[in-house]
């Protein structure tokens, strides 16, 4: 897999809270750890980190990103 985003950071959630009280598709149980995010994004602390990509969104302008996410099978 292959993440090419126009977003300075990328924050990863590895499922910690999932607690096997939730189901998905078919009925799996969706327990500790059985799932990750990928979440591309402004690095968290930016507003206060002036060596970081600016956050700030003026009036006017509009805020937009692009994220692909390309998977690829090898055999």
């Amino acid at each position: 897999m292959e993440v090419w985003t126009t977003e300075p950071g990328v924050q990863f959630y590895g499922g910690n809270f999932i607690d096997g009280k939730d189901t998905g598709k078919g009925g799996k149980v969706y327990n500790f750890r059985t799932a990750l995010c990928l979440e591309t994004q402004h690095f968290p602390d930016s507003p206060n980190q002036p060596s970081f990509p600016s956050t700030v969104l003026k009036p006017g302008q509009t805020y937009k990103h692009v994220c692909v996410y390309k998977f690829d099978v090898k055999k």
